[in-house]
């Protein structure tokens, strides 16, 4: 079965963005290190799945990336391109985007007929609702956590209240000269 892995970037105190989908916490200053940690997560994916909101942004801006040979994030935005995407939507009714299809059945059902499929591993990105239900579901099997220097007081949470209790083995804790520290997670085997 593959992998399904979560990155996520959040703030101290656990929020995914502000009240309104502020995002504006972010540091992106990143260190060389940093981006070989992403490049090291990355290069074994195949698959990208997505939430609907996110993917609206997220497909176009790394499209237009790997469209711009000037850019230096060129060799990311071709990885994010050339990757065949899943959209998990309520609301879609056809792809709008190149190399991805759509997911509108059960959440569960789905992810698991992805990680039944042959192939390599899986990463997601998504906003709030579809994170949280990726992990109160239990989908993710590495949960990468990567903590912004910043407490923002309010807004979207990675793990809802009144959720589901999860234990976690910590599998690694990496702090980058940028201020960002990630945390590598994997479900706790009972």
């Amino acid at each position: 079965m593959r992998k399904l892995k979560l990155q996520v970037q959040i703030t101290l105190d656990g929020y995914m963005a502000g009240p309104n989908g502020e995002m504006d916490f972010m540091v992106w200053n990143w260190d060389e290190a940093l981006k070989q940690y992403v490049q090291t997560l990355t290069d074994p994916v195949d698959t990208i799945v997505l939430g609907r909101k996110l993917a609206e942004g997220f497909i176009p801006y790394w499209a237009s990336v790997a469209a711009d040979a000037s850019n230096p994030e060129q060799e990311a935005g071709k990885k994010f391109t050339d990757t065949p995407k899943v959209v998990f939507t309520n609301t879609l009714t056809q792809s709008q985007w190149s190399n991805t299809v759509l997911a509108t059945g059960n959440l569960r059902a789905e992810i698991e007929k992805i990680k039944d499929d042959k192939g390599n591993d899986i990463i997601a990105y998504g906003g709030s609702a579809f994170v949280s239900s990726l992990l109160e579901q239990q989908l993710v099997d590495d949960i990468h956590l990567f903590v912004n220097p910043v407490v923002i007081g309010n807004g979207l949470p990675v793990f809802k209240k009144g959720g589901q209790k999860q234990n976690l083995q910590l599998v690694q804790a990496k702090a980058f000269d940028c201020g960002v520290v990630v945390l590598h997670y994997q479900p706790k085997k009972e």
